[in-house]
């Protein structure tokens, strides 16, 4: 078994974004080499996610609106996490409830995608650099 790891870096210029970051995981696939196996994508911040579903931009307004109708970004007294002097529990919320990772199968070295799937990284908190791991495991 071969593995391979890259490192995808960030900068978001608002708070909430989702960026379809499927090239970048299809292109460290490609240079892993691997044919067969699993590609693992995470993202490696406690408020930022990755997460599978369709690329369409009224479906992102909808997540968005949706989060911020259930966890709100303020007022910002309301969560105990920003006692400590941080703005971002809701980011921390968000996150959990998008998850912090996906595996995709590897089948003849491309993505095993079902319709319209596609690798997103969510950011929650952003405006400062982040980054997400992809690492490939196979044959």
């Amino acid at each position: 078994m071969n593995s391979y790891r890259r490192e995808l870096w960030f900068d978001t210029e608002n708070r909430t974004e989702f960026i379809n970051i499927t090239p970048e995981v299809e292109a460290a696939l490609e240079d892993s080499g691997i044919r067969e196996g699993l590609c693992l994508v995470n993202a490696m911040h406690i408020s930022a996610s990755v997460f599978i579903n369709d690329d369409e931009p009224g479906l992102h307004r909808d997540f968005e609106h949706f989060l911020d109708e259930l966890v709100p970004y303020g007022p910002i007294e309301q969560y105990r996490h920003n006692d400590t002097g941080e703005d971002n529990a809701d980011s921390h919320i968000k996150r959990q409830l998008f998850g912090r990772e996906v595996v995709v199968a590897v089948t003849d070295g491309r993505l095993d995608f079902g319709p319209w799937e596609q690798i997103f990284y969510g950011e929650f908190d952003g405006r400062r650099r982040k980054r997400v791991l992809v690492k490939v495991i196979g044959a």
